[in-house]
């Protein structure tokens, strides 16, 4: 019953009401300025809203008299699906505010310095050729072949951990690859070129191929339970579905070790990967940990 009444809320009064919810429980209280300043609403609709999350979830949320401020009860059940990632953006960065300029966030957090930071002008011509199919010209930078113009086609953005990319079909190599965007230079729309069926998304194998792969504690962990508890595993292993196009990015980011006899320092590669062969024909292996030697993309 609970879900088909949140169901039947407008989208804004339910980010409002998450929002209520978010407060009460990773926060601990809530006041109706609150309410009012993050969404800009009248007093009149922060007291409706109060009151629809009281009749959602009565269980959840007590006035305290005192404060002056809602507070979670001791029975408090969340209604609303809060993912861990996004709780942590939302408390470090703020919830869902568009509007960078507020900036600060609910409690003190330190995060790390991203040193890769790609030109907006040039990520918003990729990004419009994403949503409306285009054909880009560009000057890309490999660390290779030095600077090069190009036609690409990108069909979405890739977050390595460490820096962005996006996915595209290039002409010039004639196959799919990642192209790093802060290497992109004068990125311009061809207008007049079409995209070929063979260049779109559903072309490309490795991007729409998933790989099932299955993580353990390294064998040289001196107590894995620690490591099982850090990544939620069952049965000490964590099974992932991933891309076979980004598969060498996650491998490579959570320092997983990818050598057949696992020989890599446990000190740094606290996972290891149970199957080798799992990675079988994937093109993005390369960047994996010891499956061979790490070579940077472009």
């Amino acid at each position: 019953m609970t879900q088909e009444a949140i169901d039947d809320l407008s989208q804004k009064q339910r980010d409002r009401l998450a929002y209520v919810e978010f407060r009460l429980w990773f926060l601990g209280d809530i006041c109706r300025r609150d309410l009012m300043e993050r969404f800009g609403i009248a007093p009149a609709v922060a007291t409706r809203d109060f009151t629809a999350y009281r009749d959602l979830a009565p269980q959840n949320i007590n006035f305290d008299g005192r404060r002056k401020v809602y507070v979670p009860s001791e029975r408090f059940a969340p209604v609303f699906e809060h993912e861990p990632e996004r709780v942590l953006s939302a408390i470090s960065r703020g919830f869902g505010d568009g509007d960078d300029r507020k900036g600060g966030s609910y409690l003190p957090c330190e995060l790390p310095v991203r040193l890769n930071r790609p030109s907006l002008e040039e990520l918003a011509v990729v990004t419009r050729a994403i949503h409306q199919k285009q054909v880009l010209r560009v000057k890309y930078h490999s660390l290779k072949r030095g600077a090069a113009d190009r036609e690409v086609i990108p069909h979405a953005l890739v977050d390595s951990g460490l820096r962005w990319h996006t996915r595209v079909f290039d002409r010039k190599s004639n196959e799919f690859r990642d192209l790093v965007i802060s290497r992109i230079e004068a990125a311009t729309p061809v207008h007049d070129a079409e995209v070929q069926s063979h260049e779109m998304e559903s072309a490309d194998e490795e991007w729409n191929r998933q790989l099932d792969l299955v993580l353990m504690v390294h064998p040289g962990v001196d107590r894995p339970e620690i490591v099982q508890r850090d990544f939620g595993m069952r049965r000490g292993e964590l099974h992932l579905t991933v891309r076979a196009a980004v598969a060498g990015y996650m491998l490579q980011q959570w320092n997983v070790d990818c050598s057949p006899d696992r020989r890599l320092d446990p000190m740094i590669h606290r996972l290891s990967l149970k199957d080798i062969e799992s990675l079988k024909d994937c093109k993005s292996a390369a960047i994996a940990p010891g499956f061979s030697n790490p070579v940077a993309p472009g």
